[in-house]
Protein backbone atom coordinates (compact mmCIF):
# COMPACT_ATOMS: atom_id res chain seq x y z
CA UNK A 1 0.00 0.00 0.00
CA UNK A 2 1.15 3.49 -0.61
CA UNK A 3 1.98 5.38 2.72
CA UNK A 4 -0.92 6.93 3.00
CA UNK A 5 -4.28 5.94 5.23
CA UNK A 6 -6.22 7.63 2.71
CA UNK A 7 -7.47 6.91 -1.12
CA UNK A 8 -9.32 9.40 -2.75
CA UNK A 9 -12.73 8.81 -3.54
CA UNK A 10 -13.62 9.87 -7.50
CA UNK A 11 -15.09 12.89 -5.94
CA UNK A 12 -12.85 13.79 -3.91
CA UNK A 13 -10.58 14.07 -6.87
CA UNK A 14 -12.95 15.65 -8.91
CA UNK A 15 -12.83 18.12 -5.84
CA UNK A 16 -9.05 18.50 -6.16
CA UNK A 17 -9.23 18.60 -9.88
CA UNK A 18 -11.40 21.37 -9.99
CA UNK A 19 -9.90 23.91 -7.70
CA UNK A 20 -6.36 23.72 -9.18
CA UNK A 21 -7.94 23.15 -12.59
CA UNK A 22 -9.52 26.90 -11.79
CA UNK A 23 -5.73 27.89 -11.28
CA UNK A 24 -4.56 26.75 -14.29
CA UNK A 25 -6.96 28.38 -16.10
CA UNK A 26 -7.05 31.86 -14.82
CA UNK A 27 -2.98 31.50 -15.29
CA UNK A 28 -3.03 30.36 -18.99
CA UNK A 29 -5.63 33.30 -19.37
CA UNK A 30 -3.35 35.95 -18.15
CA UNK A 31 -0.17 34.51 -19.42
CA UNK A 32 -1.25 33.95 -23.48
CA UNK A 33 -1.95 37.47 -24.12
CA UNK A 34 -4.45 38.32 -26.91
CA UNK A 35 -2.52 41.43 -27.99
CA UNK A 36 0.06 39.75 -29.93
CA UNK A 37 0.38 40.98 -33.21
CA UNK A 38 -1.83 40.28 -36.42
CA UNK A 39 -4.15 38.38 -34.50
CA UNK A 40 -1.59 35.54 -33.47
CA UNK A 41 -2.61 36.18 -30.03
CA UNK A 42 -6.07 34.85 -30.50
CA UNK A 43 -4.84 31.70 -32.71
CA UNK A 44 -2.67 31.02 -29.52
CA UNK A 45 -5.94 31.18 -27.04
CA UNK A 46 -8.37 29.48 -29.40
CA UNK A 47 -5.20 26.63 -29.01
CA UNK A 48 -5.02 25.85 -25.53
CA UNK A 49 -8.13 27.55 -23.59
CA UNK A 50 -11.48 25.97 -23.19
CA UNK A 51 -10.68 22.58 -24.09
CA UNK A 52 -8.64 19.98 -23.02
CA UNK A 53 -7.90 17.26 -20.62
CA UNK A 54 -5.35 19.37 -18.17
CA UNK A 55 -3.41 16.29 -16.99
CA UNK A 56 -0.11 17.34 -17.57
CA UNK A 57 -0.49 20.56 -15.52
CA UNK A 58 -2.74 18.36 -12.60
CA UNK A 59 0.93 15.32 -13.05
CA UNK A 60 3.13 18.70 -12.21
CA UNK A 61 0.75 20.02 -9.57
CA UNK A 62 0.05 16.89 -7.74
CA UNK A 63 4.06 15.57 -7.87
CA UNK A 64 4.56 19.13 -6.03
CA UNK A 65 2.29 18.34 -3.06
CA UNK A 66 3.79 14.88 -2.74
CA UNK A 67 7.34 15.70 -2.66
CA UNK A 68 6.41 18.44 -0.29
CA UNK A 69 4.40 16.40 1.62
CA UNK A 70 1.45 18.78 1.98
CA UNK A 71 3.74 21.56 3.63
CA UNK A 72 3.24 24.92 1.47
CA UNK A 73 5.89 27.27 0.02
CA UNK A 74 5.46 30.08 -1.78
CA UNK A 75 8.03 29.82 -3.79
CA UNK A 76 8.11 26.34 -5.12
CA UNK A 77 4.48 26.65 -5.78
CA UNK A 78 5.07 29.33 -7.69
CA UNK A 79 7.38 27.67 -9.70
CA UNK A 80 4.77 24.39 -10.12
CA UNK A 81 2.11 26.67 -11.22
CA UNK A 82 4.56 28.33 -13.67
CA UNK A 83 5.81 24.25 -14.71
CA UNK A 84 2.22 23.52 -14.87
CA UNK A 85 1.28 25.99 -17.22
CA UNK A 86 4.23 25.64 -19.88
CA UNK A 87 4.02 21.82 -19.89
CA UNK A 88 0.78 22.94 -20.82
CA UNK A 89 1.77 24.72 -23.62
CA UNK A 90 3.99 22.52 -25.09
CA UNK A 91 1.09 20.11 -25.52
CA UNK A 92 -0.85 22.34 -27.01
CA UNK A 93 1.84 23.50 -29.68
CA UNK A 94 2.83 20.10 -30.17
CA UNK A 95 -1.43 19.77 -31.06
CA UNK A 96 -1.52 22.55 -33.21
CA UNK A 97 1.29 21.18 -35.67
CA UNK A 98 0.28 17.48 -35.39
CA UNK A 99 -3.35 18.45 -36.74
CA UNK A 100 -1.67 20.40 -39.64
CA UNK A 101 -1.85 19.22 -43.05
CA UNK A 102 1.21 18.23 -43.45
CA UNK A 103 1.46 15.98 -40.80
CA UNK A 104 -1.74 14.26 -39.14
CA UNK A 105 -4.12 16.55 -41.12
CA UNK A 106 -6.80 16.69 -39.16
CA UNK A 107 -10.08 18.61 -38.49
CA UNK A 108 -10.98 18.25 -35.37
CA UNK A 109 -9.71 18.87 -32.02
CA UNK A 110 -11.37 19.38 -28.37
CA UNK A 111 -14.96 19.01 -30.01
CA UNK A 112 -13.80 22.13 -32.46
CA UNK A 113 -12.11 22.65 -35.67
CA UNK A 114 -8.86 22.53 -35.96
CA UNK A 115 -6.62 25.29 -35.45
CA UNK A 116 -4.80 25.30 -39.24
CA UNK A 117 -8.63 25.13 -40.51
CA UNK A 118 -10.19 27.80 -38.05
CA UNK A 119 -7.03 30.45 -38.70
CA UNK A 120 -5.13 29.02 -41.91
CA UNK A 121 -2.05 27.04 -42.05
CA UNK A 122 0.77 29.74 -41.55
CA UNK A 123 -1.59 31.53 -38.64
CA UNK A 124 -1.21 28.10 -37.26
CA UNK A 125 2.29 27.50 -37.37
CA UNK A 126 3.04 30.57 -36.09
CA UNK A 127 0.91 30.01 -33.16
CA UNK A 128 2.62 26.85 -31.93
CA UNK A 129 5.88 28.39 -32.60
CA UNK A 130 4.79 31.06 -30.11
CA UNK A 131 3.37 28.56 -27.43
CA UNK A 132 6.69 26.78 -27.24
CA UNK A 133 8.49 30.10 -26.46
CA UNK A 134 6.19 31.15 -24.25
CA UNK A 135 6.45 27.94 -21.98
CA UNK A 136 10.16 28.40 -21.49
CA UNK A 137 9.88 31.97 -20.94
CA UNK A 138 7.49 31.14 -18.18
CA UNK A 139 9.79 28.88 -16.36
CA UNK A 140 12.29 32.00 -16.58
CA UNK A 141 10.22 35.11 -15.05
CA UNK A 142 12.15 38.82 -15.54
CA UNK A 143 10.64 40.41 -12.13
CA UNK A 144 9.71 43.47 -14.17
CA UNK A 145 7.59 41.34 -16.52
CA UNK A 146 3.71 41.68 -16.41
CA UNK A 147 3.52 37.97 -15.50
CA UNK A 148 4.99 38.09 -12.14
CA UNK A 149 1.82 39.76 -11.48
CA UNK A 150 -0.14 36.10 -10.99
CA UNK A 151 2.59 34.80 -8.89
CA UNK A 152 5.06 37.39 -7.78
CA UNK A 153 7.48 34.85 -6.19
CA UNK A 154 10.80 34.27 -8.07
CA UNK A 155 12.11 31.05 -9.22
CA UNK A 156 15.52 30.01 -7.79
CA UNK A 157 18.06 30.23 -11.07
CA UNK A 158 18.65 26.43 -10.69
CA UNK A 159 15.09 24.98 -10.52
CA UNK A 160 14.45 27.33 -13.46
CA UNK A 161 17.54 25.67 -15.20
CA UNK A 162 16.01 22.44 -14.07
CA UNK A 163 13.04 22.71 -15.11
CA UNK A 164 13.88 24.17 -18.36
CA UNK A 165 16.03 21.71 -19.09
CA UNK A 166 13.40 18.39 -18.29
CA UNK A 167 10.59 20.24 -20.81
CA UNK A 168 13.44 21.26 -23.25
CA UNK A 169 14.32 17.08 -23.55
CA UNK A 170 10.97 16.01 -23.45
CA UNK A 171 9.84 18.32 -26.14
CA UNK A 172 12.85 17.46 -28.19
CA UNK A 173 14.37 14.64 -30.39
CA UNK A 174 14.95 12.47 -27.51
CA UNK A 175 10.67 13.14 -26.55
CA UNK A 176 7.53 14.12 -28.10
CA UNK A 177 9.30 15.20 -31.65
CA UNK A 178 11.10 12.22 -32.23
CA UNK A 179 8.74 10.10 -31.78
CA UNK A 180 6.28 11.97 -33.89
CA UNK A 181 9.13 11.56 -36.76
CA UNK A 182 9.10 8.05 -36.08
CA UNK A 183 5.16 7.85 -35.87
CA UNK A 184 5.43 9.57 -39.48
CA UNK A 185 7.63 7.10 -40.59
CA UNK A 186 5.75 4.04 -39.46
CA UNK A 187 2.71 4.81 -41.63
CA UNK A 188 2.30 1.24 -43.43
CA UNK A 189 4.84 -0.25 -41.69
CA UNK A 190 4.53 -3.19 -39.75
CA UNK A 191 6.32 -2.74 -36.16
CA UNK A 192 7.01 -5.23 -33.09
CA UNK A 193 5.93 -4.38 -29.73
CA UNK A 194 9.46 -3.08 -28.83
CA UNK A 195 9.56 -1.02 -31.63
CA UNK A 196 6.21 0.56 -30.79
CA UNK A 197 6.98 1.00 -26.83
CA UNK A 198 9.71 2.95 -27.98
CA UNK A 199 8.24 5.62 -30.39
CA UNK A 200 5.02 6.43 -27.96
CA UNK A 201 7.84 6.28 -24.68
CA UNK A 202 9.01 9.29 -26.51
CA UNK A 203 5.92 10.57 -29.04
CA UNK A 204 3.10 10.73 -25.89
CA UNK A 205 5.22 9.61 -22.91
CA UNK A 206 7.93 11.93 -22.50
CA UNK A 207 5.86 15.16 -21.89
CA UNK A 208 3.60 13.02 -19.53
CA UNK A 209 6.31 11.73 -17.79
CA UNK A 210 8.32 15.04 -17.31
CA UNK A 211 5.15 16.24 -16.06
CA UNK A 212 5.95 14.47 -12.92
CA UNK A 213 9.09 15.11 -12.62
CA UNK A 214 8.46 18.69 -12.79
CA UNK A 215 6.81 18.81 -9.94
CA UNK A 216 9.26 16.73 -8.47
CA UNK A 217 11.86 19.81 -8.76
CA UNK A 218 9.47 21.78 -7.12
CA UNK A 219 10.88 20.54 -3.67
CA UNK A 220 13.42 18.36 -1.99
CA UNK A 221 14.15 15.22 -3.17
CA UNK A 222 16.46 12.25 -2.41
CA UNK A 223 17.62 9.94 -5.15
CA UNK A 224 15.19 7.25 -3.97
CA UNK A 225 12.13 9.12 -4.36
CA UNK A 226 13.17 10.50 -8.01
CA UNK A 227 13.85 7.69 -9.61
CA UNK A 228 10.52 5.90 -8.22
CA UNK A 229 8.34 8.96 -9.62
CA UNK A 230 10.61 8.55 -13.22
CA UNK A 231 9.05 5.05 -13.00
CA UNK A 232 5.83 6.10 -12.22
CA UNK A 233 5.65 9.22 -14.89
CA UNK A 234 6.96 6.71 -17.71
CA UNK A 235 4.35 3.99 -16.35
CA UNK A 236 1.49 7.14 -16.97
CA UNK A 237 2.82 8.26 -19.81
CA UNK A 238 2.48 4.67 -21.50
CA UNK A 239 -0.67 3.76 -20.13
CA UNK A 240 -2.96 6.92 -21.61
CA UNK A 241 -1.69 6.22 -25.23
CA UNK A 242 -2.69 2.54 -24.88
CA UNK A 243 -5.92 3.83 -23.10
CA UNK A 244 -6.03 6.43 -26.63
CA UNK A 245 -5.11 3.52 -29.21
CA UNK A 246 -8.09 1.16 -27.30
CA UNK A 247 -10.48 4.96 -27.48
CA UNK A 248 -9.46 5.48 -31.10
CA UNK A 249 -11.83 1.66 -32.02
CA UNK A 250 -14.40 2.16 -28.84
CA UNK A 251 -15.46 5.56 -29.09
CA UNK A 252 -16.61 7.77 -31.20
CA UNK A 253 -15.74 11.44 -32.25
CA UNK A 254 -18.18 13.55 -30.31
CA UNK A 255 -17.06 11.55 -27.15
CA UNK A 256 -13.67 11.75 -27.61
CA UNK A 257 -13.69 15.14 -28.84
CA UNK A 258 -11.50 14.40 -31.48
CA UNK A 259 -11.46 12.20 -35.04
CA UNK A 260 -12.14 8.94 -34.06
CA UNK A 261 -10.67 5.47 -35.95
CA UNK A 262 -7.91 7.98 -37.34
CA UNK A 263 -5.37 5.70 -36.64
CA UNK A 264 -6.43 2.62 -38.68
CA UNK A 265 -8.03 4.74 -41.41
CA UNK A 266 -4.22 5.97 -41.78
CA UNK A 267 -2.50 2.91 -41.63
CA UNK A 268 -0.67 3.59 -38.48
CA UNK A 269 0.53 0.64 -35.91
CA UNK A 270 -1.28 0.99 -32.58
CA UNK A 271 -1.19 -1.39 -29.64
CA UNK A 272 -4.62 -2.46 -30.67
CA UNK A 273 -3.60 -3.40 -34.51
CA UNK A 274 -0.74 -4.88 -32.71
CA UNK A 275 -1.87 -6.87 -29.42
CA UNK A 276 -6.14 -7.11 -30.42
CA UNK A 277 -8.13 -5.25 -27.84
CA UNK A 278 -8.83 -7.52 -24.85
CA UNK A 279 -4.67 -7.94 -24.57
CA UNK A 280 -4.01 -4.02 -24.77
CA UNK A 281 -6.66 -3.63 -21.92
CA UNK A 282 -4.55 -6.04 -20.01
CA UNK A 283 -1.15 -3.93 -20.96
CA UNK A 284 -2.72 -0.69 -19.50
CA UNK A 285 -3.89 -2.57 -16.06
CA UNK A 286 -0.10 -3.76 -16.09
CA UNK A 287 1.27 -0.48 -16.82
CA UNK A 288 -0.86 1.40 -13.53
CA UNK A 289 -0.01 -1.60 -11.28
CA UNK A 290 3.59 -0.82 -12.65
CA UNK A 291 2.99 3.25 -11.82
CA UNK A 292 1.27 2.20 -8.23
CA UNK A 293 4.37 0.17 -7.19
CA UNK A 294 6.76 2.85 -8.15
CA UNK A 295 4.71 5.35 -5.35
CA UNK A 296 4.77 2.35 -3.18
CA UNK A 297 8.60 2.07 -3.55
CA UNK A 298 8.96 6.20 -3.19
CA UNK A 299 7.53 5.38 0.28
CA UNK A 300 5.95 9.41 0.05
CA UNK A 301 3.00 10.12 2.68
CA UNK A 302 1.07 12.56 0.01
CA UNK A 303 1.12 10.19 -2.96
CA UNK A 304 -2.81 9.64 -2.75
CA UNK A 305 -3.94 12.25 -5.64
CA UNK A 306 -0.56 10.78 -7.75
CA UNK A 307 -2.18 7.39 -7.12
CA UNK A 308 -5.92 8.65 -8.18
CA UNK A 309 -4.70 10.16 -11.35
CA UNK A 310 -3.09 7.20 -12.59
CA UNK A 311 -6.19 5.34 -12.17
CA UNK A 312 -8.41 8.02 -13.77
CA UNK A 313 -6.03 7.47 -16.84
CA UNK A 314 -6.23 3.99 -17.24
CA UNK A 315 -10.46 4.14 -16.22
CA UNK A 316 -11.20 6.75 -18.65
CA UNK A 317 -13.72 7.00 -21.47
CA UNK A 318 -12.24 9.76 -23.32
Amino acid sequence: MIQSSHTLTASELDQWFNQRLSAVEEALSLWISPDAPAGLGQAMRYAVLDGGKRLRPMLVLAAREAVGNGVKDETFDAAAMRAACAVELIHAYSLVHDDMPCMDNDVLRRGKPTVHVQFGEAQALLAGDALQALAFELLTPDSKSTAMTYAQKSIPDDVQARLCRLLAKAAGFNGMAGGQAIDLASVGLALNEHQLHEMHLLKTGALLEASVMMGAACGHTNAQVWNCLQRYGRAVGLAFQVVDDILDVTSDSVTLGKTAGKDAANDKPTYVSLLGLNRAQEYAEQLLHEALKALQDSGLASAHTLVALAQRVVNRKT
